[in-house]
């Protein structure tokens, strides 16, 4: 039996120094190198070219690309019609990128059956500076002036890398999906990066793709690693999102 063997990334190693994706990895479930460092410029390539961090604290920098990918086409995010009564029924308002350093801390929060978080005060800080640099972006659902859900993620080009979501009440983050997914399809986004497949996201609309698809998709809709700004800057009620999806559009 053959030892597994792993790609080892030195800090000083140049943020490019990643095996390729398609690379006879050992190691199960996308496995592809482990350290390096978290800096901008790596993270950057990094999502670029289908790779993310997931790691704990108990663990060097762990780099991965799954096969298959799990993503979510923007226009193919579904809500069950009991969902869909309670967001109606609801008082929940959406912001964008007010307090991102929150959102981070909310989904590192410990969680029922988790014995802890990947989201370690490394990785806060990682994307904070991103959140600053303008490439890491959160979606807030607020209920009076309580954070009660949102998400975190990247957006490059025209794909957005979800990162983690919370809910503090029921149905804040499907809430906060819908406002994040309309915004993308007004906006012509290729698709949402959910990185991992789970039963909740699968009900959600998404599904899965080979990893040589995902990489393909990449090289055109993030071409140019441009930023995106064009985020809604006054708080919106849900409803407003409810509508659009039912138009099929964010007007």
């Amino acid at each position: 039996m053959k030892t597994p063997r792993i790609t080892w990334i030195s800090a000083d190693d140049p943020p490019h120094a990643f095996p390729d994706i398609d690379s006879d990895s050992e190691l199960a479930d996308g496995l592809l190198a482990a350290g390096g460092d978290l800096s901008s410029e790596r993270l950057l390539y990094a999502y670029l070219h289908g790779i993310f961090p997931w790691y704990d604290d108990r663990q060097p920098i762990l780099w991965w690309s799954p096969d298959p990918r799990c993503i979510l086409i923007p226009d193919a995010y579904r809500i069950s019609r009991r969902t869909r009564r309670a967001l109606k029924n609801s008082d929940f308002r959406i912001q964008f990128n007010t307090v991102f350093s929150e959102v981070v801390d909310c989904c590192a929060a410990k969680r029922a059956g988790q014995p802890g978080t990947w989201i370690t005060p490394e990785m806060h800080a990682a994307y904070q500076l991103l959140h600053e640099q303008g490439w890491a972006h959160s979606i807030e659902v607020w209920n009076n002036s309580t954070l009660a859900g949102g998400l975190y993620g990247l957006a490059i080009g025209k794909v957005f890398f979800g990162e983690s979501m919370f809910s503090r009440e029921s149905n804040a983050s499907k809430a906060a999906m819908l406002a994040l997914c309309q915004v993308l399809l007004k906006n012509k986004f290729a698709l949402l990066d959910c990185q991992v497949e789970s039963p909740h996201l699968m009900t959600l609309g998404a599904t899965l793709i080979p990893r040589r698809q995902f990489a393909g998709i990449l090289e055109n809709a993030c071409k140019e690693a441009v930023q995106f700004s064009d985020w809604p800057t006054e708080p919106s009620e849900i409803a407003v999102f409810m509508a659009a999806k039912a138009a099929g559009a964010l007007q």
